[in-house]
């Protein structure tokens, strides 16, 4: 494809996105591309690179182009976010050309948006909460919990994540698959926290190595890896994954298994895991079961009392995963926070019943907010007498962390996406 057609499938895309403000961004463009075939690889990492980087500059763009009387369009966010890398509206209008797979050449009106832009002073009175790209509600609550560190947490949330890897274990162990990758042109270094970690940079094709295919690596976020190192599972233990999702975390917490004992990995969603058969396949993981949650449903009253282990990946904002998901600063929605933290303590209250005496309830989340996190447990631990917080008893987890109950990171602090767990064991 050529510069101009790149440049007028992202605007498609982005008034595709602009069109469900409430569906995932990565959604979105899934559909977008599966019915553009014709499009391939490296056009389609180009045109979603462009889309994401105009995306992480979402509040900035909107505001500059109100700020010089603009309509603020997906043709416009474009043009302006080139501007403000510093190309000159002479070189973006030269982009913006005619032809059957070009975006058209700019209106006078956007010509003189752009011209205003380039010529204007820095707008000092931008809000701060435009100027961090976060939502005006939310603003206190990222100021309270991150005080002096947060102008550093915030630009660094939005900033392009890293691709981590998780070495699955079962099938080989971190220099192999460093060498399998190396093969395939794909460049990775250990992990500096995760024992199982492997770190690439930028958008790379790793799914189409060998070393995915054949069920060597998995992409996962290294502070997620840490998570399931705090849920502590070994060989002989029953365990629940009880918000399983698509099975991230249960193939790692198989891996810690062995592929010994057993595994039960639960959702509310049968499509997710349904898709989360093929990956156990390819990861060789066959202790895992997994258990459709229902209405009325009398698995978990049977099963009270009975798992060693049981890890709640809660539902949640997921502003630890900014980095991926900057559409969800745009997204969240204050509401979106009160409905997510009444639905935490409900799971986390039916969870606690499955947990057998001296076992123990690790609650996680993608969330950087107190709401979600230290208070969710501190409520937890004033309905649950029977409950206390426990330090990780595994080496899996790094040293630095072995002497806390709870775990806390940031992409500004630790370099992973922003993650909390908290190990709670119930007395026997």
């Amino acid at each position: 494809m050529t510069p101009s057609a790149r440049l007028a499938a992202a605007i498609d895309l982005l008034t595709e996105m602009d069109a469900s403000p409430r569906r995932p961004a990565d959604a979105v463009a899934n559909s977008f591309f599966r019915d553009r075939r014709f499009i391939g690889g490296g056009d389609r990492r180009a045109i979603s690179a462009l889309v994401w980087d105009t995306l992480r500059h979402w509040r900035r763009t909107e505001w500059l182009i109100g700020h010089v009387g603009g309509e603020v369009t997906p043709r416009l966010r474009i043009a302006v976010r080139q501007i403000l890398t510093g190309v000159t509206p002479g070189v973006v209008s030269q982009a913006f050309v005619e032809g059957r797979f070009a975006p058209g050449a700019l209106t006078p009106d956007e010509r003189h948006a752009l011209e205003s832009l380039s010529k204007a002073e820095p707008a000092e009175a931008m809000p701060d909460a435009v100027r961090l790209e976060v939502p005006d509600w939310l603003f206190p609550h990222l100021r309270t919990k991150f005080g002096n560190e947060l102008e550093k947490e915030l630009e660094t949330l939005g900033q392009e994540a890293t691709l981590d890897l998780r070495v699955n274990t079962l099938q080989g162990d971190r220099e192999a698959a460093r060498k399998m990758l190396l093969r395939d042109g794909l460049r990775a270094e250990p992990t500096p926290l995760s024992p199982w970690g492997l770190r690439l940079s930028g958008r790379v094709p790793v799914t189409a190595s060998a070393a995915f295919r054949d069920g060597l690596v998995e992409i996962q976020d290294e502070g997620s890896q840490l998570v399931v190192a705090m849920v502590g599972a070994s060989p002989e233990m029953r365990v629940l994954d009880y918000c399983a999702g698509a099975g991230g975390k249960t193939l790692a917490i198989a891996m810690t298994m062995q592929n010994r004992g057993h595994i039960v990995a639960c959702d509310v969603s049968a499509p997710r895991l349904d898709g989360a058969v093929r990956r156990f396949r390819r990861a060789g993981a066959h202790n895992v079961e997994r258990h459709l949650l229902t209405a009325g449903d009398k698995w978990a009253k049977r099963r009270a009392g009975s798992f060693d282990r049981v890890l709640v990946d809660a539902p949640c904002t997921g502003t630890g995963t900014w980095r991926r998901n900057p559409d969800a600063r745009v997204r969240l929605q204050e509401q979106d926070l009160a409905e997510l933290t009444v639905k935490q303590a409900q799971i986390l209250d039916r969870a606690a019943a499955l947990v057998r005496p001296g076992g123990r309830l690790v609650y996680a989340t993608c969330s950087v907010l107190d709401a979600e996190n230290c208070d969710q447990i501190d409520a937890f631990l004033k309905r649950h007498e029977d409950f206390s917080l426990a330090t990780p008893e595994t080496e899996d987890v790094p040293e630095q962390f072995r002497g806390s109950a709870t775990l806390s990171l940031t992409p500004a602090k630790n370099g992973t996406d922003g993650f909390f767990a908290a190990i709670l064991q119930k007395s026997a």
